[in-house]
């Protein structure tokens, strides 16, 4: 059975290379793939850029795979940022501070009897609508309207 082998450490004057993650990696590939779908590579160059891209080791070798290339087009943040960016500013405007903890506490307390009469309003909304939706209207069930004949 054979030691494993220890890494060479690279000279002190060398330019300190970064390992490659599965992640960067695949990014890559993404990009690669994106470029064959726009006709920007031709279906060899790409598989053979993603075959590439899959045996780098570094960082430094991911680039050079994507240089002439046009940089991918930024992704929307998607609904999750917009919401905690709203609950963020919500709270921000409702107690003055971006946290319950930070707030003060008598505009925690006005916050809460707010919140508290604003949820009860709208149970009684819903149990109003809920009443007034399932009546007959008085006709009773099956009640035929003759002036519609």
């Amino acid at each position: 059975m054979t030691a494993p082998t220890e890494p060479e450490a690279p000279p002190a004057d060398a330019p300190r290379r970064l390992r490659a993650s599965d992640a960067q990696r695949e990014a890559v590939v993404h990009q690669l793939h994106g470029a064959v779908g726009l006709g920007l590579l031709t279906v060899e160059e790409g598989h053979e850029r993603t075959a590439t891209a899959y045996a780098a080791r570094y960082v430094d070798e991911l680039h050079p795979l994507t240089h002439d290339l046009p940089d991918p087009a930024p992704e929307a943040p998607g609904w999750r940022a917009v919401a905690s960016s709203a609950s963020l500013q919500a709270r921000t405007s409702l107690l003055g501070a971006p946290s319950w903890s930070a707030a003060r506490r008598r505009r925690r307390r006005v916050v809460l009897v707010v919140g508290v009469l604003v949820a009860l309003l709208l149970v009684a909304a819903v149990v109003a609508a809920a009443i007034a939706g399932s009546g007959d209207y008085g006709y009773g069930p099956g009640y035929y309207h003759h002036w519609h004949d």
